[in-house]
């Protein structure tokens, strides 16, 4: 669906040269052109106007003097640097532009019709006067000569074998006396010259020649390959024309046909049978086919015609059309008006074969023209909904517009047709926003018809309907109309017949007001035409444009781009300037576009497409060339981009990587645009789409989610870009559309929640509003059905920018209940008859189900039936809701209500057997009411009301009671039925306690038996867990005598003494057994010496001071100094230890770094299978199989814990080994404070000074050690290469290179508290000042 559009055309007049020109050709290199005529070559520079070479043929003798000579062919040479000619009298020659030079290569003595080179120009092949063919190399060595007609068919002849003769054929109407007709060959066209016509295929492999034959006087067309060998010959075609172009892709040949009633172009393969035609816009013998040409890349075909000649002073014309192919459909895009007569006669034209889209022409008069063309996409360019999203087609006299908004129409059908009485060059939407439908056609004589969309009831008769309406469907549409046609009149007449496209961009910008470009014919220089209407006579139907203002820019602008909403016009030049036409200021100026730094834009290379847009609170201009090279200002932000279109704040691309992006330009910046379109995975997954292959953008529906795309072959492709559907959404919650919004989202799949989680305080607040606009029961149901706790604006749509309304999470409640109960209120104050199914929904989505309030809600149905019209019945309500649930979990919820009438109604309504309930429901009739319920709670497994149910059945049911508790282990639950003085409340809790003491939970049980009485059992429990406190009151509850207490105490003293409690179990031993000895020695035992001593003299019993204690206290100090000897000795030996072992790692370290640096690895980042293993490779490996060791069982895990860290010398870890070792001595150390500081003072008391002192100063000198020994050990560098290195997107190869190598030597992260130096105390006083 796209046009084409003139960039720009360039002219040279009145060329200074001798003669008429006859035949040119291009210099692509030089970017010259060169011209032949009957009196030599002239090599023209049609940019600065000049003529660069003359070389004259008549004194050469290659061209006689009187002016009869004449040049059949022309081709640069590029590997020979000079130029190819071949003039009907048979000359060959070759000529050096450079030095003026002519070489005669050959000549043919019966003269030369067609010279013709391949592709490649290996090859060159003339076409004689005896009517033959010669092939040459590119050194004018003969290969081979062939008669030009043949009367075999060729090496493709088609095998017959046998069946589909004509004879047996069926022939219709025409009867069996057609299958012996015998075909008469019709003669040549009688304008046909009868010159033999070469086309060569794109790659050289083929050449086709179209001759007349002599024996029928027919065209025949033959194909050849490059080694002369005759291919095809073509079925015979009558009025077969001269002109031949063989498309470059190779797959069809051009010619051209007169049939009966039209002309059309048709097409030949390579076989020679036809496959498929156009019909010209003529009628029969109106015009005369001179030329076909296709362009570089075989999109257009040019077609040169001619008008024949008719009455006496008619105008006769020339015609240049451009056509193109879209799904099997022929558009003619442009059409060019010459004259037949005088300077504008066209005498040759030909495509560019390196810019595909540029058309040389050459006048007889000497004039020179050369247009650029490209495509485009017409569309309108409202954002509001009333812009219909329309795109116009050019297609020779009518403009095909298609409406997106209404329905999506592929091509070549369309919503509607204008049809013009000339064709259409130029189709223009308004720019105005509220007149965005209105369409302005510029025509190939000049005129701009005006086509208004309005409300007006009239048919224009030039407006007919195309794939919409008929057959009595009436279509909801504004069609427009005919509103004027207005003539241009330009200030020099004579440009107009020159150059018939004068004007070009042509821009729509007020209701009277177009911009249109005009090149200067004398410099590089271009006219900003204002086109103004001239206000009319009055009975004047045809309308004038004039020319009302104008300003000369100097360069050639190449495009044209306006931007409603800011008024603003860049121009574009063809060296990439981009100016700011200041078109609305009295002075009409052009300045510099500049971006937001003050420097002048200029892209790197032209753009063919440039639109207007805001990026992040600044104008930009935005340009694609050819190459799918994507501008932003003067920065090329991406490479692969083959459209774009600026909607609202969106920004869509298509990508060669088959995808769509869609950018929010509100608060983007090129740089961002610039790696969002170089990364290959976004960000947000709503911002690409995968698309088909080659997919274009055609347009995008404003105010709707709709983007056109079209695919290669011609058909349209509508796809809703998540970005712009949950744009539209937004939009429609934010006006409180919800009804739109709904419809949207339940079509596009769009969860549902987004209407809440959009805005929660809105929605709540307009929750009656949202019920009436969807109004319909089955979506309200929908919307609960998707409801759930998760904020998708977090997870699955987050808004593309900070959104001005923050959504309010502080509200009581869970979402999903918040929801329910609003909707439910609102529903039941609306009608709640209507909303019955939703309201029942609203209570079965809440997070804990209502669903017996549903049921008792269908069981009112039942009863009191509703008579109100639009009301839900109760079977209704219950089929519905066994959709919702599942039916045995309502059937047991109805159960659970004790209702026997709802029950049977939910059993009746579900595919329930009656064998399987009607039994059990009879049962429970007859039982009386609580064991009913009883019996009903433990079916549905609802434990603690059944044995509250069970409870009030009376004493003879609690042993079934009792034995439930114990089943179901509710003996809380059952403890509170039962009064604390009842013997069912005893025999409960001494079957708990008999439970808790099962599960080892030995105190909790001792005090349930105390609380209910049971001594004996709480004693034995208590005993159990070491609680002598409660041990000795129930044994003084039981009334123990003083032996039976003395015995329970030794018992209690043992037990303490297994849990190391020596204090505990020698006050025991003191009080309840009166051994205050035993107790004595136990205190002893536990270093509690000032205890000891309290003990000793509060019984008198001074011997055992010196029995007992002093040697107690002798032997502890000798004790402490051994331990103090030892844990320094290892300590020293680990800390030296584990300064060598670091010092190892280093050197290692240092030698795989040099060896990685010296080697050059070819990666980037180091790769986890290097073969180079490191101490941290191995312990990786290590720590990962003890981890598998480790989950076996508990005895295996403990094992692997105490060898996880090795202190074998060697060993992976053994760094680590040696700081938990350091680390365990330094804490053993720092809990010996308090011990070391009480036997200080007993050692005192005894006068063991020595031995104090001895004490003291081992001691402190241990402690002073580990203090100066800890900044050695935990160094700063050990604590750095504890943390985890930080890796990710953001990581560059060195960063993680750098990383690797600190982390060689590190410990998991498991072992990190290792790096932790230890804490030591300075707060506790432990030393004895009266030692010093």
């Amino acid at each position: 669906m796209r046009n084409l559009k003139l960039l720009q055309s360039l002219e040279f007049r009145d060329i200074p040269a001798p003669g008429k020109p006859q035949c040119f050709t291009l210099r692509t290199e030089q970017k010259t052109v060169l011209i032949g005529s009957e009196h030599g070559l002239i090599e023209v520079d049609p940019v600065t106007k000049e003529v660069k070479n003359e070389i004259p043929l008549v004194a050469e003798g290659f061209l006689p003097a009187d002016g009869s000579g004449r040049i059949v062919g022309i081709q640069d040479l590029l590997d020979q640097e000079s130029v190819c000619l071949a003039t009907a009298s048979g000359d060959v020659a070759l000529c050096n532009l450079g030095t003026g030079q002519l070489e005669c290569v050959g000549s043919v003595a019966s003269g030369i019709s067609v010279m013709s080179w391949s592709p490649d120009q290996d090859l060159v092949l003339l076409a004689t006067g005896q009517q033959t063919l010669i092939m040459m190399t590119k050194d004018f060595e003969p290969i081979m000569e062939q008669q030009i007609h043949q009367d075999d068919f060729g090496e493709s002849k088609f095998i017959t074998v046998g069946w589909g003769k004509k004879e047996t054929q069926f022939h219709g109407s025409e009867g069996r006396p057609a299958a012996f007709q015998v075909h008469m060959h019709e003669s040549a066209l009688p304008w046909d010259d009868h010159r033999p016509q070469v086309t060569w295929r794109g790659d050289g492999q083929f050449f086709a020649v179209s001759v007349v034959c002599p024996e029928t006087g027919a065209r025949k067309v033959r194909v050849w390959s490059r080694e002369f060998a005759l291919q095809s010959t073509s079925e015979p075609v009558a009025g077969l024309g001269p002109a031949l172009a063989w498309k470059p892709s190779g797959s069809l040949i051009a010619s051209t046909q007169d049939k009966p009633n039209q002309q059309d172009v048709v097409f030949f393969e390579k076989n020679g049978l036809l496959h498929g035609h156009f019909t010209l816009p003529f009628v029969k013998d109106e015009v005369k086919v001179n030329n076909l040409a296709w362009n570089a890349d075989s999109t257009v075909l040019a077609v040169w015609l001619e008008d024949l000649p008719r009455e006496e002073n008619s105008t006769l014309r020339a015609y240049v059309q451009l056509w193109t192919v879209g799904n099997y459909h022929w558009y003619l895009k442009q059409s060019l008006y010459f004259s037949t007569s005088g300077k504008s006669k066209i005498v040759s034209l030909m495509w560019d074969p390196v810019t595909p889209y540029r058309l040389h022409v050459l006048c007889q008069g000497w004039q020179y023209l050369c247009y650029d063309w490209y495509w485009t996409t017409d569309r309108s360019s409202g954002e509001n909904s009333s812009d219909l999203a329309n795109v116009a087609v050019i297609d020779g006299h009518m403009v095909l517009v298609t409406v997106f908004r209404q329905t999506v129409i592929p091509p070549p059908m369309y919503t509607y047709r204008l049809l013009l009485p000339h064709p259409v060059n130029q189709a223009v939407f308004s720019a105005h926003p509220e007149k965005s439908n209105d369409l302005a056609l510029l025509d190939a004589s000049d005129q701009i018809s005006i086509y208004k969309c309005d409300d007006r009831p009239y048919v224009d008769p030039t407006v007919k309907l195309g794939a919409v309406g008929g057959n009595g469907f009436k279509v909801p549409l504004r069609l427009p109309h005919l509103e004027k046609i207005y003539k241009i009149q330009l200030e020099n007449s004579e440009d107009q017949e020159v150059n018939p496209l004068h004007l070009s961009l042509l821009t729509w910008i007020q209701e009277d007001v177009f911009l249109a470009v005009s090149q200067s014919q004398s410099s590089p220089r271009s006219v900003v035409c204002h086109l103004t209407v001239v206000p009319a006579e009055s009975g004047e139907e045809q309308g004038k444009l004039h020319v009302s203002s104008s300003v000369t820019v100097e360069g050639v602008i190449i495009s044209l781009c306006y931007n409603s909403k800011t008024k603003s016009v860049a121009l574009q030049l063809a060296d990439g300037q981009v100016l700011k036409y200041l078109w609305d200021s009295p002075s009409l100026a052009v300045e510099l576009w500049k971006n937001h730094g003050g420097l002048p834009v200029q892209f790197r290379y032209p753009c063919v497409q440039t639109e207007l847009a805001m990026i992040g609170g600044e104008e930009c201009v935005l340009g694609l060339t050819d190459r799918c090279r994507f501008f932003i200002n003067d920065t090329e932000v991406a490479s692969n981009i083959t459209s774009f279109a600026v909607y609202d704040e969106f920004l869509l691309l298509t990508t060669h990587s088959h995808t769509c992006q869609c950018f929010y330009l509100r608060d983007a910046s090129v740089k961002t645009l610039q790696v969002g379109l170089s990364s290959s995975n976004m960000s947000k997954e709503e911002m690409l789409r995968k698309v088909e292959r080659g997919s274009r953008i055609v347009t995008v529906v404003p105010q709707d989610t709709k983007l056109i795309l079209q695919m290669p072959r011609g058909n349209l492709e509508v796809v809703h870009h998540r970005a712009l559907v949950l744009a539209q959404i937004r939009k429609w919650l934010d006006k409180l559309m919800f009804k739109e919004a709904f419809e949207c989202m339940r079509k596009l799949r769009i969860n549902l929640n987004l209407i809440y989680d959009h805005n929660p305080k809105v929605f709540l607040e307009n929750v009656e509003t949202f019920i009436k606009q969807i109004d319909a029961v089955n979506h309200i149901n929908l919307f609960f059905t998707e409801l759930k706790e998760e904020d998708v604006t977090k997870t699955m749509y987050p808004p593309p920018v900070t959104c001005n309304v923050q959504p309010s999470r502080d509200l009581d409640g869970t979402k999903v209940d918040l929801i329910c109960d609003a909707m439910r209120a609102a529903m039941e104050s609306v009608n709640p008859h209507k909303y019955c199914l939703s309201i029942l929904t609203s209570h079965v989505k809440k997070t804990t189900p209502e669903l017996e309030i549903v049921l008792q809600k269908v069981h009112e149905l039942q009863e009191n039936a509703p008579s109100v019209p639009d009301a839900v019945s109760a079977e209704e309500a219950l089929k519905y809701l066994l959709l919702l649930v599942d039916v045995n979990e309502l059937y047991d919820h109805s159960l659970g209500t004790y209702d026997f009438d709802l029950v049977l109604m939910v059993a009746e309504k579900s595919q329930k057997d009656p064998k399987e309930y009607l039994p059990f429901l009879n049962m429970l009739k007859k039982m009386e009411p609580n064991y009913q319920r009883f019996t009903i709670d433990k079916y549905l497994k609802r434990y603690e009301k059944a044995i509250g149910h069970l409870s009030k059945c009376g004493p003879e049911y609690f042993p079934e009671c009792l034995n439930l508790i114990k089943d179901k282990n509710l003996y809380n639950e059952a403890l509170k039925l039962y009064p604390s003085n009842s013997q069912q409340y005893k025999d409960i809790s001494i079957a708990y306690g008999e439970h808790l003491l099962q599960t080892h939970l030995d105190e909790l049980a001792g005090l349930v038996f105390a609380r209910c009485g049971a001594h004996e059992r709480a004693l034995e429990a208590f005993l159990m867990c070491g609680s002598w406190q409660q041990a000795l009151c129930m044994a003084a509850q039981l009334n123990f005598t003083q032996d039976q207490l003395a015995g329970l105490g030794r018992t209690l003293a043992g037990k303490l003494v297994e849990q190391r409690k020596h204090s505990e179990a020698a006050t025991v031993l003191e009080q309840y057994a009166q051994d205050y000895e035993e107790a004595v020695l136990l205190l002893l035992e536990g270093t509690a010496w000032e205890e000891a001593l309290r003990m000793v003299y509060k019984y008198n019993r001074l011997d055992i001071i010196e029995t007992n204690i002093k040697p107690s206290i002798l032997e502890a100090q000798k004790n402490y100094m051994a331990f103090l000897d030892s844990q320094t000795a290892m300590f020293n030996r680990h800390k030296k230890r584990l300064l060598v072992v670091r010092e190892l790692k280093e050197q290692a370290q240092q030698m795989n770094l040099d060896n990685e640096v010296r080697l050059g690895l070819e990666s980037d980042l180091f790769s986890d299978t290097s073969s180079v293993l490191s101490a941290s490779d191995r312990s990786g490996r290590y720590s990962h199989s003890n981890s598998r060791i480790s989950a076996r069982s508990s005895k295996n895990r403990r094992k692997a814990e105490r060898k996880k860290h090795s202190l074998k010398e060697g060993s992976p870890l053994e760094d680590l080994a040696l700081l938990e070792a350091l680390n365990e001595v330094i804490q053993s150390i720092e809990k010996l404070k308090d011990e070391i500081h009480q036997i200080l003072k007993v050692l005192f008391l005894f006068e063991f000074d020595e031995q104090a002192r001895e004490l003291q100063k081992a001691f402190e000198d241990t402690l002073q050690l580990m203090e100066r020994s800890i900044p050695e050990i935990w160094t700063r560098t050990v604590q750095q290469n504890s943390t985890t290195p930080t890796l990710g997107p953001n990581s560059t190869a060195n960063s993680i290179m750098t990383s690797y190598q600190q982390q060689k030597t590190a410990a998991p992260v498991l072992d990190s508290e290792l790096f932790i130096p230890p804490k030591i105390n300075k707060s506790i006083h432990w030393k004895l000042s009266l030692l010093e």
